[in-house]
C-alpha cells in the first residue's frame, strides 16, 4: 500500500538525521545535578519541534525532578487515540576514555551514529516525532488517528514524575493504547514486538558494626565487620546454581504458555554465540533446566550492583568499617508481587544478620512484571507494519529489563503498550560508543506512519 507519509519521510532523510544530531549533542544526562540544565533545554528542543509540526497544547511540565513533556492532536472523530511515550534523558557517558568519538558528538561510521542516547531513547523519541511530521506533512495538517504524548527525561533515574502524573491525571492522557519505543529488534532485520517485561525490586542493605571506623590491627578479632556481614548474608541469598533461597520466593511464579516457549525456540539464537559476543565470559550460569531465554525473560534472579563502604582508594589502608552497604536488586515475573517480595526479603535479611551488627533495608525503586496479550487490534496493525517495512514475520519477545511506565499504562490508564523499538542488541546502550543503526532509524519513522495509517483507516 503506498503511503505519502512513507515517501516525505524518505525524501527527508538527511534532515531527520542531522536534527537527530542536535538533540544528541545536548547532554541530558538526568542522574547528573550539574546536567539538569541540560536536561531542560533538551525538553524544550523536542517541544519547540512538536509545536513547528503542527502538534497542539505543546506543554513542558515543571516537576519535582525533569520536565515532562504533553502535546496533543484530537482531531481524527471516531478513530483510536494513542499514547506516545519515549524518554529524552539519558544515562551518564563514563568510562570516557572507552568512547572511540566523543559521546555527546555524534559521529557517523559504517552506517551507525555513536552517541550516548543515539539508541536509548532519543533516536527512538525522534522516530516518534518524525512519523508524526510525516503523516500531518502529507496529510494536509491531519493525523490519521488522534495522539497524545506524553515524553519524560527521568526514565534513567527512576521515572518517579510521569508515576505520579499519570495517577493525577488520567483523564488528560485517556487513550486506547501506547506506543512505547524503547525496546529493540531481537535480531537485524527482524521485526519484533516486546510482549513481556520482567519487574523490579531495587533495595539497598546497609549494615553498622562499631561506632566508628577502626584500626584492624587493634580491633581486628574483636569489632564486628560489616562487610563480612553483609558477605554472609549475600551468599545465603542465593545457591551457588542461581537458585534465590528466600522463603516464598518462587511462590505464584507464572510459566510462559507453550506456545510461548516454542516460538522461543524457533527464535534465531545462538548460546555460544551470546556468551562469547554479548556476555563476553567463560561460562553462562543460572537455574539448571532453564533455556537463556527462559531464564533472562520469564525466570526471576537476584543480583548484586555494588557494595559502598571501606577503604577502596590506591595503596593500602587498615580499616574495619563502621559501615557497609550493597546494592541488591530482583527482577520478577508474572505473578510476583513486588511488595510481597520486598517483605520476604526483608524478613529473610534480618534473619541472616550476623550478631554484633545491625540491618537497615532501603527499598529504592519497585514494579511488577507484566505481559501485554498479543490479539488485539493495536499489536495486530503493528505487527502488520512491521511487515510492511521489513517484509517479514514479526517475532514476538519479552525483555529481562523492566519498563515501569509500561506497568502503569497497564495499571492506571488501563491501556496495553505496543512495545515497538528499533534498536539492536549489540548497540551499546548504557556503555561506551552506543550507536544506533542509521536504517534502523529510517525503518522505525516508515513503520510508525503505516502502523498509525492502519489504525486510522
Amino acid at each position: 500500500m503506498a503511503s505519502p507519509a512513507v515517501d516525505f519521510a524518505r525524501n527527508n532523510q538527511q534532515r531527520f538525521l542531522s536534527e537527530l544530531k542536535d538533540l544528541l549533542r545536548i547532554p541530558s544526562v538526568s542522574t547528573l545535578e550539574d546536567h539538569k540544565p541540560d536536561v531542560k533545554r533538551a525538553a524544550d528542543y523536542v517541544a519547540n519541534e512538536l509545536r513547528r509540526i503542527g502538534m497542539e497544547n505543546v506543554e513542558v511540565i515543571a516537576t519535582k525532578g525533569h520536565p515532562l513533556i504533553y502535546a496533543e492532536w484530537l482531531h481524527a472523530a471516531g478513530k483510536p487515540t494513542v499514547l506516545c511515550y519515549a524518554h529524552y534523558d539519558v544515562q551518564p557517558a563514563e568510562p570516557l576514555d572507552e568512547w572511540h568519538t566523543p559521546p555527546f558528538e555524534p559521529t557517523e561510521r559504517n552506517n551507525n551514529i555513536y552517541a550516548r542516547g543515539a539508541v536509548d531513547d532519543k533516536g527512538q523519541l525522534w522516530m516518534e516525532v518524525k512519523a508524526l511530521e510525516s503523516l500531518l506533512q502529507s496529510g494536509g495538517g491531519k493525523l490519521p488517528l488522534n495522539v497524545k504524548i506524553i515524553f519524560e527525561g527521568e526514565e534513567e533515574v527512576g521515572g518517579e514524575s510521569i508515576a505520579e502524573y499519570i495517577r493525577k491525571q488520567k483523564a488528560k492522557l485517556k487513550a486506547d493504547f501506547a506506543l512505547v519505543c524503547d525496546t529493540e529488534l531481537f535480531a537485524p532485520d527482524l521485526p519484533t514486538l516486546c510482549v513481556g517485561l520482567r519487574g523490579l525490586v531495587y533495595t539497598e542493605i546497609e549494615a553498622y558494626g562499631a561506632k566508628t571506623d577502626l584500626h584492624s590491627g587493634m580491633y581486628g578479632g574483636a569489632a564486628p565487620n560489616p562487610f563480612f556481614a553483609l558477605i554472609e548474608i549475600i551468599s545465603q541469598l542465593k545457591d551457588s546454581k542461581g537458585k534465590v533461597l528466600i522463603p516464598g520466593f518462587y511462590k505464584g511464579v507464572k510459566a510462559p504458555t507453550k506456545d510461548e516457549l516454542n516460538a522461543w525456540k524457533r527464535l534465531p539464537f545462538n548460546e555460544e554465540h551470546y556468551r562469547k559476543t554479548e556476555v563476553g565470559s567463560k561460562v553462562l550460569t543460572g537455574e539448571p533446566g532453564y533455556s537463556v531465554l527462559y531464564r533472562t525473560w520469564a525466570r526471576p534472579t537476584l543480583e548484586v550492583h555494588g557494595m559502598p563502604g571501606g577503604f577502596v582508594a590506591a595503596g593500602a589502608k587498615t580499616v574495619i568499617p563502621a559501615k557497609a552497604a550493597a546494592k541488591v536488586s530482583m527482577r520478577l515475573v508474572p505473578n510476583q508481587n513486588p511488595d510481597e517480595v520486598f517483605k520476604k526479603y526483608s524478613a529473610y535479611v534480618k534473619k541472616l544478620t550476623p550478631k554484633g551488627i545491625e540491618t537497615k533495608i532501603k527499598l529504592w525503586s519497585k514494579g511488577p512484571a507484566c505481559v501485554v496479550g498479543t490479539n488485539n487490534r493495536y499489536i495486530k496493525a503493528a505487527t502488520e507494519a512491521l511487515h510492511d517495512t521489513f517484509k517479514k514475520e514479526t517475532v514476538f519477545i519479552r525483555s529481562g529489563g523492566s519498563i515501569p511506565i509500561v506497568t502503569d499504562f497497564q495499571d492506571v490508564l488501563k491501556i496495553p503498550s505496543v512495545m515497538m523499538g528499533f534498536g539492536l542488541p549489540d548497540d551499546n546502550l548504557h556503555a561506551p560508543n552506543e550507536k544506533f543503526h542509521i536504517p534502523n532509524f529510517y525503518r522505525g519513522i516508515e513503520t510508525i506512519c503505516r502502523f498509525f495509517e492502519k489504525l486510522g483507516s
